[in-house]
């Protein structure tokens, strides 16, 4: 009998550690955020670059003004082409180009719940490429924002 309660014993502990692990592998994306309740009406729409990678055969940069679609462009999935793009879309279209300006412009990336996560890094890598001058040397162009389906 105490053989069995010592392989039970152990058997129990093996799950308990073993379940912990299982859940790290993920990450989870929720719009819950702690803290105060602001108003979430804002007060003025300012441009920003969305990434769609949920088609399979490319990326869809769009610039929006609040709900409304500036600009469209499509850019195919291969090695380098969407950081050289997002860098032009910004030189382009940036609100926030000047050395002196402290803000940046804001990127959203969208991504489906299938999305591999080396994938979805590989495209945040591509849109922080973007560097933009600033006095004490360079920083990345965009403020950089997941938004999962």
């Amino acid at each position: 009998m105490v053989p069995m309660i010592d392989l039970l014993m152990v058997t129990i502990a093996f799950l308990l550690v073993t379940a912990v692990w299982s859940s790290m592998a993920r990450m989870e994306g929720r719009a819950d955020v702690p803290g105060q309740v602001t108003d979430p009406t804002p007060t003025e729409h300012e441009r920003s670059l969305h990434v769609d990678m949920r088609p399979a055969d490319r990326y869809v940069l769009s610039w929006r003004d609040g709900n409304v679609v500036v600009s469209t462009r499509d850019v195919a999935r291969d090695g380098t082409s969407l950081a050289r793009a997002v860098a032009q879309e910004w030189r382009t279209n940036g609100a926030h180009v000047a050395p002196t300006d402290p803000g940046r412009d804001r990127a959203v990336l969208h991504v489906s719940n299938e999305t591999p996560f080396a994938d979805m890094v590989a495209t945040m890598d591509a849109v922080e490429s973007a560097k933009r001058a600033v006095p004490h040397g360079q920083t990345p162009a965009f403020a950089l924002t997941l938004a999962t389906q």
